[in-house]
């Protein structure tokens, strides 16, 4: 198993509440992840996640549909949909897109929010599934092409200009846009850097990204190559140049699974606010275990942290949305107003 988690003891004491601010807010989506597919055209060496096509099947329409009222029940409010990647020439690619397509649909006919990142997208696959989901996401991981000459030799939709495009079509299309930094591949700080100052540069353009997650690199058991895991005082590091590159309304966030409990408190005095969607199960480190919100409650609450439900779109982009998706989200909302839980609202209105 992995490094302890953030709901774990690491052996000294959290600073105590006297010596803070009470009620500071970090926030979190109570979220399932649905995978229509591993398979993946990538090999990057790293990856716990990817199996090759034809080596795991397509999760189908049925297994959904008969999973989403169990998920309404739990409370989940986000549905991320995180697909491995089929080829953008392939003779398949157009069914892995109306796949994902009716995924969030079912979602949406459950009174869910879709929230979709399966990979690299045409500028037309992106404007398709945005008329289904209240927000997507991509990784930048690190501008630097270094990487292509090691850990992404065989990643070609890696390259970091593919990547870029995707976040600069998504501020043209008005997309509420998630995407983020993977630490501890080989990159340098300076390289951080730069990756921070690309996505700045285009959301000072758009507008439209609504966080950058800081994810350090956390070594599985499945992956090619061995790796070790990001030193968490490097991450501190990352966050403090993130909150110095990044505009004060981009939000950072932190996998509270990678870090343990006093990681995770640094990363927060650092300038970390969000700790992203946690469901059971973290399918891109599956060796990490998601800490629920209560053990997470318990471990912030004594430095004077308050931890609370958000929705996968952030207020400010409610009115970027299709038409058709805005009552849900306004419905949700006022569940969150009424109760700050995850009540359960209604179902998509038609």
């Amino acid at each position: 198993m992995g490094q302890a988690r953030a709901d774990e003891s690491c052996g000294s004491s959290p600073p105590t509440s006297s010596t803070f601010t009470p009620h500071r807010v970090v926030t979190y989506s109570r979220a399932h992840t649905l995978v229509p597919t591993y398979e993946c055209f990538n090999r990057c060496t790293y990856c716990n996640f990817r199996t090759d096509p034809g080596q795991s099947p397509w999760v189908s329409l049925d297994q959904v549909a008969r999973q989403m009222p169990l998920l309404h029940q739990q409370g989940v409010c986000e549905v991320l949909v995180l697909s491995g990647e089929v080829a953008p020439h392939s003779p398949r690619r157009a069914d892995w897109l109306r796949h994902i397509y009716q995924i969030c649909e079912l979602a949406l006919g459950a009174g869910l929010l879709p929230h979709t990142n399966a990979g690299p997208l045409s500028r037309d696959e992106m404007a398709q599934l945005q008329q289904v989901n209240v927000s997507m996401g991509l990784m930048v991981e690190q501008v630097t092409p270094s990487l292509l000459e090691t850990v992404h030799r065989h990643a070609p939709s890696k390259r970091p200009e593919i990547r870029l495009q995707q976040l600069e079509w998504a501020g043209e299309l008005g997309i509420p846009f998630t995407t983020g930094l993977l630490l501890g591949l080989g990159e340098s700080e300076a390289d951080w850097v730069d990756s921070l100052r690309a996505i700045a540069t285009l959301h000072t353009r758009y507008g439209h990204i609504q966080e950058v997650i800081l994810q350090p690199h956390s070594p599985g058991q499945q992956q090619l190559q061995r790796g070790t895991a990001l030193d968490e005082t490097a991450l501190v590091q990352a966050v403090q140049l993130a909150k110095a590159h990044l505009p004060k309304n981009v939000a950072i966030q932190i996998p509270p699974n990678l870090v343990s409990r006093e990681g995770l408190l640094a990363c927060l005095e650092a300038g970390a606010t969000d700790l992203g969607g946690l469901s059971p199960v973290d399918e891109v480190n599956p060796d990490y275990d998601h800490p629920t919100p209560e053990s997470l409650r318990a471990a912030i609450a004594p430095a004077g942290w308050q931890l609370q439900p958000r929705l996968p779109i952030y207020p400010q982009y409610d009115t970027w949305l299709p038409s058709p998706l805005q009552p849900l989200v306004h419905t949700w909302r006022a569940s969150q107003r009424g109760s700050r839980s995850e009540s359960v609202p209604s179902e998509y209105p038609n």
